[in-house]
């Protein structure tokens, strides 16, 4: 679990560094009066950027700039080529990975992220840790369900965000998707999506309890 949490922290570690290098690509475009949309994180647009001719000593800092976004561009794939693999080995994150929408990264994450699932007695525990439960709050007689709480970790968070949007809108999983548009018929799309995203995390902490695959309620095989 050590060398899981390892690994998808480095590359998030890579990840933020090579973004800030982009952003000071663009921000020095902008300082010359660039307006191109161009996208330093790819290829083409490398190559495009490379082509431009800027006065010194800029030109030199942009070549450094992307020289280093290739580098840490390589270095990236590298670890996910190992995060794959890693990843594939495991029990925990193959039973996840049977959920539609849920990548060999993000079941990684999971995995390390969350530790043992079996620290957790309920369900309701590991919503809270991820920090996907709703606040409530009382007033006399009345309950209000307000925002989730947001504690713990924000990358889980939108990982499980991003898994359920997946899983609902281009994986068209029949037990997420009709439980997301039942509330997103009476709620902004938005709730709708982090409340599937809490419905997903609630199967994954028994799959995982029970070491079993996805396998939905009212879903025929």
């Amino acid at each position: 679990m050590r060398e899981a949490r390892a690994l998808v922290r480095g590359r998030q570690t890579l990840v933020e560094n090579r973004t800030k290098y982009a952003n000071k690509v663009h921000g020095l475009l902008s300082d010359h009066g660039i307006t191109e949309d161009v996208k330093p994180l790819s290829v083409e647009g490398r190559e495009f950027l490379r082509e431009l001719s800027i006065p010194t000593p800029w030109d030199e800092l942009l070549d450094s700039y992307l020289d280093l976004i290739e580098s840490l561009t390589e270095e990236i794939q590298k670890l996910e080529e190992t995060i794959e693999e890693r990843a594939g080995s495991l029990k925990e994150t193959q039973l996840l990975m049977s959920i539609p929408g849920v990548s060999y990264f993000t079941a990684l994450t999971i995995y390390a992220e969350v530790g043992d699932i079996r620290r957790f007695d309920r369900d309701k525990e590991v919503v809270s840790y991820v920090g996907l439960n709703p606040v409530i709050r009382e007033s006399g007689d009345s309950r209000i369900e307000g925002s989730i709480s947001k504690r713990g970790s924000g990358r889980d968070r939108w990982l499980l965000v991003q898994a359920a949007n997946t899983a609902v809108h281009t994986c068209n999983d029949e037990y997420l998707s009709r439980f997301y548009d039942r509330l997103a018929s009476r709620k902004n799309s938005q709730k709708a999506i982090v409340a599937t995203a809490r419905k997903m995390l609630v199967s994954i902490y028994h799959m995982l309890d029970r070491g079993e695959v996805y396998d939905p309620p009212g879903v025929s095989a």
